[in-house]
């Protein structure tokens, strides 16, 4: 199989598997968090909580292979010599990997301890400030999976 066509495959399910968690972020930043601003502590409580018990399952699985995928785009384009692919892509698996180290230290332990309260069905007093935590760094993971998609597109087109 030719590289180039290797490079180009790999970018392709880089760039659409990253349009997974772009637009789910983008649609929490834009839509979700305004909505939660207007249900009562105890509903925002048990309505995330059950969103990341099901988001936390279902996806790792795009964001994992857009991260592997934007990898191996950018190996094997360093490999093909084309190095404005490989920046392309390089630049893509970067903020991809700044993106994951937000999600899993800031976003994460809110999304877990949403999902336990919600799970029995306990009120969590600080619930609203959690949410606000969370909501407060949404727009930059929607900025560096969007800046991420543009990358992968760039690194596709050349």
């Amino acid at each position: 199989m030719d590289i180039d066509l290797l490079v180009r495959g790999t970018a392709l399910v880089a760039v659409l598997s990253t349009a997974v968690v772009y637009g789910t972020d983008v649609f929490c930043a834009v839509v979700l968090r305004p909505a939660l601003a207007a249900v009562d502590d105890d509903a925002l409580v048990a309505v995330m909580g059950h969103v990341h018990r099901y988001g936390d399952k279902r996806m790792p699985v795009p964001g994992a292979l857009g991260i592997l995928a934007a990898a191996a785009a950018t190996v094997l384009a360093a490999m093909a010599g084309h190095w404005a692919q490989t920046i392309a892509a390089g630049v893509a698996l970067v903020l991809l990997i700044i993106w994951i180290g937000l999600y899993t230290q800031v976003s994460a332990p809110i999304n877990r301890e949403l999902t336990e309260a919600a799970h029995v069905g306990r009120s969590l007093p600080n619930g609203r400030a959690l949410q606000d935590k969370w909501d407060g760094i949404i727009g930059v993971r929607a900025l560096l999976q969007g800046l991420a998609v543009v990358a992968l597109c760039v690194a596709l087109a050349l």
